[in-house]
Protein backbone atom coordinates (compact mmCIF):
# COMPACT_ATOMS: atom_id res chain seq x y z
CA UNK A 1 0.00 0.00 0.00
CA UNK A 2 1.11 3.57 -0.60
CA UNK A 3 1.23 6.30 2.05
CA UNK A 4 -2.25 7.64 1.30
CA UNK A 5 -3.86 4.21 1.66
CA UNK A 6 -2.07 3.55 4.95
CA UNK A 7 -3.03 7.03 6.17
CA UNK A 8 -6.69 6.39 5.36
CA UNK A 9 -6.62 3.09 7.27
CA UNK A 10 -4.93 4.61 10.29
CA UNK A 11 -7.24 7.64 10.26
CA UNK A 12 -10.26 5.32 10.26
CA UNK A 13 -8.75 3.47 13.23
CA UNK A 14 -8.21 6.75 15.13
CA UNK A 15 -11.80 7.74 14.38
CA UNK A 16 -13.05 4.41 15.72
CA UNK A 17 -11.03 4.87 18.91
CA UNK A 18 -12.55 8.32 19.43
CA UNK A 19 -16.08 7.12 18.70
CA UNK A 20 -15.69 4.30 21.23
CA UNK A 21 -15.17 6.82 24.03
CA UNK A 22 -17.83 9.38 23.04
CA UNK A 23 -21.01 9.47 25.15
CA UNK A 24 -24.39 8.04 24.19
CA UNK A 25 -26.94 10.69 23.17
CA UNK A 26 -29.57 10.18 25.87
CA UNK A 27 -30.90 11.67 29.10
CA UNK A 28 -31.84 15.23 30.03
CA UNK A 29 -28.35 16.33 28.87
CA UNK A 30 -28.90 14.78 25.43
CA UNK A 31 -28.72 18.13 23.60
CA UNK A 32 -25.23 18.99 24.81
CA UNK A 33 -24.01 15.46 24.05
CA UNK A 34 -25.39 15.80 20.51
CA UNK A 35 -23.42 19.06 20.14
CA UNK A 36 -20.26 17.40 21.51
CA UNK A 37 -20.56 14.49 19.10
CA UNK A 38 -21.44 16.80 16.20
CA UNK A 39 -18.09 18.51 16.62
CA UNK A 40 -16.01 15.45 17.49
CA UNK A 41 -17.28 13.36 14.57
CA UNK A 42 -17.15 16.13 11.96
CA UNK A 43 -14.19 14.52 10.24
CA UNK A 44 -10.77 16.11 10.17
CA UNK A 45 -7.26 14.77 9.83
CA UNK A 46 -7.07 13.15 13.30
CA UNK A 47 -3.41 14.11 13.19
CA UNK A 48 -2.89 14.32 16.96
CA UNK A 49 -4.06 10.78 17.81
CA UNK A 50 -2.17 9.53 14.76
CA UNK A 51 1.04 11.22 15.87
CA UNK A 52 0.52 9.86 19.38
CA UNK A 53 0.05 6.27 18.22
CA UNK A 54 2.98 6.39 15.79
CA UNK A 55 5.26 7.89 18.47
CA UNK A 56 4.16 5.07 20.78
CA UNK A 57 5.11 2.54 18.10
CA UNK A 58 8.44 4.29 17.43
CA UNK A 59 9.55 3.43 20.96
CA UNK A 60 8.21 -0.11 20.92
CA UNK A 61 4.84 0.50 22.55
CA UNK A 62 2.29 -2.32 22.36
CA UNK A 63 -1.36 -2.85 23.25
CA UNK A 64 -4.33 -0.56 23.83
CA UNK A 65 -2.90 1.55 26.66
CA UNK A 66 -2.47 4.45 24.23
CA UNK A 67 -6.11 4.52 23.08
CA UNK A 68 -7.74 6.46 25.98
CA UNK A 69 -5.13 9.18 25.50
CA UNK A 70 -5.68 9.21 21.73
CA UNK A 71 -9.39 9.85 22.28
CA UNK A 72 -8.77 12.34 25.09
CA UNK A 73 -6.42 14.50 23.03
CA UNK A 74 -8.82 14.60 20.11
CA UNK A 75 -11.61 15.66 22.51
CA UNK A 76 -9.44 18.51 23.78
CA UNK A 77 -8.60 19.55 20.22
CA UNK A 78 -12.28 19.58 19.25
CA UNK A 79 -13.37 21.50 22.33
CA UNK A 80 -10.83 24.17 21.39
CA UNK A 81 -12.25 24.33 17.85
CA UNK A 82 -15.80 24.77 19.15
CA UNK A 83 -14.66 27.68 21.30
CA UNK A 84 -12.41 29.16 18.60
CA UNK A 85 -15.37 29.40 16.21
CA UNK A 86 -17.62 31.26 18.69
CA UNK A 87 -18.71 34.86 17.91
CA UNK A 88 -16.60 36.08 20.85
CA UNK A 89 -13.51 34.42 19.35
CA UNK A 90 -13.01 34.01 15.58
CA UNK A 91 -16.73 34.21 14.69
CA UNK A 92 -16.49 31.49 12.02
CA UNK A 93 -19.62 29.89 10.57
CA UNK A 94 -18.02 26.95 8.72
CA UNK A 95 -15.45 24.32 9.64
CA UNK A 96 -14.57 21.14 7.77
CA UNK A 97 -17.10 22.05 5.11
CA UNK A 98 -20.16 22.35 7.35
CA UNK A 99 -21.70 24.77 9.83
CA UNK A 100 -19.85 25.26 13.08
CA UNK A 101 -21.28 23.97 16.35
CA UNK A 102 -22.52 27.35 17.55
CA UNK A 103 -24.33 27.98 14.25
CA UNK A 104 -26.24 24.70 14.65
CA UNK A 105 -26.82 24.58 18.42
CA UNK A 106 -26.46 28.22 19.50
CA UNK A 107 -23.49 29.80 21.19
CA UNK A 108 -24.59 28.93 24.74
CA UNK A 109 -24.89 25.23 23.96
CA UNK A 110 -21.61 25.38 22.03
CA UNK A 111 -19.83 26.72 25.12
CA UNK A 112 -21.23 23.83 27.15
CA UNK A 113 -20.31 21.32 24.43
CA UNK A 114 -16.71 22.54 24.56
CA UNK A 115 -16.72 22.33 28.35
CA UNK A 116 -18.22 18.85 28.13
CA UNK A 117 -15.52 17.58 25.78
CA UNK A 118 -12.75 19.04 27.94
CA UNK A 119 -14.03 17.34 31.09
CA UNK A 120 -14.72 14.09 29.27
CA UNK A 121 -11.15 14.13 27.94
CA UNK A 122 -9.60 13.79 31.39
CA UNK A 123 -12.18 11.23 32.46
CA UNK A 124 -11.28 9.24 29.34
CA UNK A 125 -7.49 9.52 29.76
CA UNK A 126 -7.85 8.33 33.36
CA UNK A 127 -9.29 5.05 32.08
CA UNK A 128 -5.72 4.08 31.18
CA UNK A 129 -5.06 3.56 34.90
CA UNK A 130 -7.45 0.59 34.77
CA UNK A 131 -5.37 -0.92 31.95
CA UNK A 132 -2.06 -0.71 33.82
CA UNK A 133 -0.80 -4.11 34.95
CA UNK A 134 2.17 -3.00 37.06
CA UNK A 135 3.55 -0.07 39.05
CA UNK A 136 5.83 1.09 36.23
CA UNK A 137 2.90 1.39 33.81
CA UNK A 138 0.89 3.27 36.44
CA UNK A 139 3.74 5.79 36.68
CA UNK A 140 3.81 6.16 32.90
CA UNK A 141 0.06 6.85 32.81
CA UNK A 142 0.38 9.42 35.59
CA UNK A 143 3.25 11.15 33.72
CA UNK A 144 1.25 11.12 30.48
CA UNK A 145 -1.75 12.67 32.25
CA UNK A 146 0.50 15.39 33.63
CA UNK A 147 1.82 16.15 30.13
CA UNK A 148 -1.72 16.29 28.77
CA UNK A 149 -2.91 18.78 31.39
CA UNK A 150 0.18 20.97 31.09
CA UNK A 151 0.18 21.21 27.29
CA UNK A 152 -3.58 21.85 27.12
CA UNK A 153 -3.67 24.46 29.88
CA UNK A 154 -2.42 27.96 30.69
CA UNK A 155 1.19 26.97 30.03
CA UNK A 156 0.21 25.44 26.69
CA UNK A 157 -2.78 25.85 24.38
CA UNK A 158 -4.85 28.21 26.55
CA UNK A 159 -1.79 30.38 27.15
CA UNK A 160 -1.31 30.62 23.40
CA UNK A 161 -4.95 31.48 22.84
CA UNK A 162 -4.71 34.21 25.47
CA UNK A 163 -1.72 35.81 23.77
CA UNK A 164 -3.47 35.46 20.40
CA UNK A 165 -6.55 37.36 21.60
CA UNK A 166 -4.42 40.09 23.17
CA UNK A 167 -2.39 40.42 19.96
CA UNK A 168 -5.55 41.40 18.07
CA UNK A 169 -5.67 44.72 19.94
CA UNK A 170 -2.02 45.56 19.24
CA UNK A 171 -0.90 47.48 16.19
CA UNK A 172 2.23 45.35 15.95
CA UNK A 173 3.60 42.24 17.64
CA UNK A 174 7.14 40.92 17.72
CA UNK A 175 8.32 37.67 16.19
CA UNK A 176 8.90 36.43 19.74
CA UNK A 177 5.24 37.01 20.62
CA UNK A 178 4.08 35.38 17.38
CA UNK A 179 6.21 32.28 17.98
CA UNK A 180 4.89 32.09 21.55
CA UNK A 181 1.36 32.06 20.17
CA UNK A 182 2.20 29.37 17.61
CA UNK A 183 4.18 27.27 20.07
CA UNK A 184 1.37 27.22 22.59
CA UNK A 185 -1.82 27.58 20.60
CA UNK A 186 -0.88 25.02 17.93
CA UNK A 187 2.33 23.14 18.74
CA UNK A 188 1.47 22.34 22.38
CA UNK A 189 -1.12 19.67 21.54
CA UNK A 190 1.21 18.15 18.94
CA UNK A 191 3.89 18.08 21.63
CA UNK A 192 1.41 16.40 23.97
CA UNK A 193 0.68 13.77 21.33
CA UNK A 194 4.28 12.84 20.60
CA UNK A 195 5.50 13.10 24.19
CA UNK A 196 2.64 10.97 25.54
CA UNK A 197 3.28 8.35 22.89
CA UNK A 198 6.94 8.18 23.96
CA UNK A 199 6.14 8.26 27.69
CA UNK A 200 3.60 5.42 27.55
CA UNK A 201 6.02 3.31 25.51
CA UNK A 202 8.67 3.72 28.22
CA UNK A 203 11.07 6.05 26.40
CA UNK A 204 13.93 7.64 28.35
CA UNK A 205 13.57 11.27 29.48
CA UNK A 206 16.11 12.49 26.93
CA UNK A 207 14.11 10.88 24.11
CA UNK A 208 10.87 12.43 25.42
CA UNK A 209 12.52 15.87 25.34
CA UNK A 210 13.75 15.27 21.80
CA UNK A 211 10.20 14.34 20.76
CA UNK A 212 8.99 17.56 22.37
CA UNK A 213 11.42 19.52 20.18
CA UNK A 214 10.46 17.62 17.02
CA UNK A 215 6.81 18.29 17.79
CA UNK A 216 7.57 21.98 18.34
CA UNK A 217 9.06 22.20 14.86
CA UNK A 218 6.17 20.27 13.31
CA UNK A 219 3.63 22.43 15.15
CA UNK A 220 5.19 25.78 14.19
CA UNK A 221 5.58 24.68 10.57
CA UNK A 222 2.00 23.38 10.59
CA UNK A 223 0.71 26.76 11.79
CA UNK A 224 2.78 28.73 9.29
CA UNK A 225 1.39 26.48 6.55
CA UNK A 226 -2.10 27.17 7.93
CA UNK A 227 -1.40 30.90 7.63
CA UNK A 228 -0.18 30.38 4.06
CA UNK A 229 -3.34 28.45 3.15
CA UNK A 230 -5.52 31.18 4.65
CA UNK A 231 -4.05 33.46 1.97
CA UNK A 232 -3.72 31.08 -0.98
CA UNK A 233 -6.50 28.48 -0.68
CA UNK A 234 -10.32 28.53 -1.02
CA UNK A 235 -13.36 27.53 1.05
CA UNK A 236 -13.99 24.58 -1.28
CA UNK A 237 -10.46 23.19 -0.83
CA UNK A 238 -9.87 24.12 2.80
CA UNK A 239 -13.34 23.38 4.17
CA UNK A 240 -13.41 26.60 6.20
CA UNK A 241 -13.46 30.30 5.32
CA UNK A 242 -10.23 31.73 3.93
CA UNK A 243 -9.06 35.27 4.51
CA UNK A 244 -10.33 35.17 8.10
CA UNK A 245 -6.94 36.33 9.39
CA UNK A 246 -7.12 39.45 7.24
CA UNK A 247 -10.81 39.96 8.08
CA UNK A 248 -9.99 39.83 11.79
CA UNK A 249 -6.86 41.98 11.26
CA UNK A 250 -4.78 39.15 12.73
CA UNK A 251 -1.02 39.38 12.38
CA UNK A 252 0.50 36.11 11.16
CA UNK A 253 3.90 34.79 10.12
CA UNK A 254 2.89 35.50 6.52
CA UNK A 255 1.99 39.13 7.20
CA UNK A 256 5.31 39.59 9.02
CA UNK A 257 7.58 37.74 6.58
CA UNK A 258 5.70 37.31 3.29
CA UNK A 259 4.75 34.11 1.47
CA UNK A 260 8.16 33.08 0.12
CA UNK A 261 10.06 33.43 3.40
CA UNK A 262 7.22 31.64 5.16
CA UNK A 263 7.42 28.74 2.72
CA UNK A 264 11.20 28.52 3.21
CA UNK A 265 10.78 28.41 6.99
CA UNK A 266 8.24 25.60 6.68
CA UNK A 267 10.75 23.61 4.63
CA UNK A 268 13.59 24.25 7.09
CA UNK A 269 11.58 23.23 10.14
CA UNK A 270 10.25 20.15 8.39
CA UNK A 271 13.78 18.95 7.61
CA UNK A 272 14.98 19.53 11.16
CA UNK A 273 12.01 17.64 12.64
CA UNK A 274 12.64 14.65 10.38
CA UNK A 275 16.31 14.56 11.39
CA UNK A 276 15.27 14.26 15.04
CA UNK A 277 12.82 11.44 14.27
CA UNK A 278 15.53 9.60 12.36
CA UNK A 279 17.98 9.88 15.26
CA UNK A 280 16.35 7.21 17.43
CA UNK A 281 17.37 3.52 17.36
CA UNK A 282 13.82 2.54 16.40
CA UNK A 283 12.46 3.56 13.01
CA UNK A 284 8.99 4.58 11.95
CA UNK A 285 8.97 5.63 8.31
CA UNK A 286 5.23 6.27 8.35
CA UNK A 287 5.67 8.78 11.20
CA UNK A 288 8.31 10.61 9.16
CA UNK A 289 6.08 10.66 6.08
CA UNK A 290 3.12 11.79 8.19
CA UNK A 291 5.07 14.73 9.59
CA UNK A 292 6.03 15.90 6.10
CA UNK A 293 2.48 15.38 4.83
CA UNK A 294 0.97 17.46 7.63
CA UNK A 295 3.45 20.29 7.22
CA UNK A 296 3.12 20.54 3.44
CA UNK A 297 -0.64 19.85 3.21
CA UNK A 298 -2.91 21.82 0.90
CA UNK A 299 -5.96 21.71 3.19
Amino acid sequence: MNFRQILDEKTTYAEQVLEKYLPEESGFQKRVIEAMNYSAMAGGKRLRPLLMKESFLLFGGEGELIEPFMAALEMIHNYSLIHDDLPAMDNDEYRRGRKTTWKVYGDGMAVLAGDGLLNLAYETAARAFDMAEDADTLKRVARALKVLGHKAGIYGMIGGQTADIEAETKEQITQEELLFIHENKTAALIQAAMMIGAVLAGAEEEAVKAMEQAAYLIGIAFQIQDDILDVTSSLEVLGKPVGSDAKNQKLTYVTLHGLEDSRREVERMSGEAIRILQSFPGKNEFLEELAVFLITREK
